[in-house]
């Protein structure tokens, strides 16, 4: 059990039988009345965002994910087959799961897969990683005074802005969580 008065950004708590990630909370000391907690929690399995209210000091439950590293191995076309690296069995993990994930997905690549009461509710990618682009337009001798930037199409299909110095060929490093260019390699 954890006390709400000790709620942090991403914290992953039990309701309803539910698990759910804390997105945002604030701590509410009203003039008058008891104190309480507001948070907006999302839905691990199905991303739906609610807001919950509850009294200072009450207790929930900390729900117990179960993170194991695995190894992305290919794409069967119905689900994205991963092995996980201490027992060597493979599991299939579906679109949904891995959410906007899946355009950094490389084979080979080890990933975190967390489990909730046995179901697969997630993945969790590398913070960064490094691709090579496969298609983008020349860049304009003398054109970088204003930072300007143009489309490169990754090894994964996914097309991120990147300044114009990138030509194709090149490796780059990105940010997963956000999708941004970070630096070439």
């Amino acid at each position: 059990m954890i006390s709400v008065n000790d709620f942090r950004t991403g914290l992953t708590i039990e309701l309803e039988g539910q698990a759910y990630q804390v997105v945002e909370f604030q701590h509410v000391k009203p003039g008058k009345g008891a104190a309480f907690v507001r948070a907006k929690l999302k839905n691990v399995k199905t991303g739906s965002v609610v807001e919950k209210t509850f009294r200072a000091g009450e207790k929930v439950p900390k729900a117990h994910l179960d993170r194991r590293e695995m190894q992305y191995l290919y794409n069967d076309g119905e689900g994205y087959i991963c092995m996980d690296n201490q027992t060597y069995d493979q599991i299939s993990v579906s679109a949904e799961a891995i959410g906007d994930g899946v355009k950094w997905l490389l084979e080979n690549m080890n990933i975190q897969v967390l489990f909730f009461q046995g179901n697969i509710i997630g993945v969790e990618l590398p913070n960064f990683v490094e691709l090579e682009v496969v298609e983008t337009e020349p860049g304009i001798k003398g054109d970088t005074a204003t930072g300007a930037t143009k489309n490169a199409t990754l090894e994964t299909g996914a097309v991120v802005q990147v300044p114009l110095f990138v030509e194709k060929g090149d490796k780059v490093k990105i940010d997963t969580r956000t999708g941004e260019y970070l630096e070439r390699v």
